[in-house]
């Protein structure tokens, strides 16, 4: 099932998780390499170039040039990628706008299946 958000037209944080999100769940240690999950090139390409995109990820820092490596041949851009982070519940908090503008989402979604997300930008909000 899609999810469809609709965003403010200001600049807006993206924090992705990496394996089972963007990515098969451990595929680079199964399998010796990662493999791009559908649905990921296309939001990427879709998110505003002044958007900030953060990937989250329990791999350990040495994986780091292995996924830029990933990451650059698929021409997915990131802002910045945090490694060696818990493998527990990720957990965002943030504040409203006075203006009622709601400031952070979730999404969950299966393991491994579609990044199935769209969003809308409404001059609206």
């Amino acid at each position: 099932m899609p999810t469809n958000l609709l965003l403010s037209p200001l600049p807006h944080t993206w924090i992705f998780d990496v394996d089972g999100t963007l990515v098969k769940h451990n595929g680079y240690k199964i399998d010796g390499y990662d493999t791009l999950l559908d649905g990921v090139k296309e939001l990427f390409a879709a998110i505003p170039s002044d958007d900030m995109i953060i990937l989250l990820t329990s791999r350990k820092s040495e994986e780091r040039e292995n996924l830029e490596k990933f990451m650059n041949k698929h021409q997915l851009r990131y802002n910045h990628i945090i490694f060696d982070a818990p493998m527990g519940e990720r957990l965002l908090v943030n504040d409203n706008k006075p203006s009622g503008l709601v400031c952070a989402y979730a999404v969950n979604k299966t393991r491994d299946d579609r990044l199935n997300i769209s969003f809308e930008i409404s001059e609206d909000l």
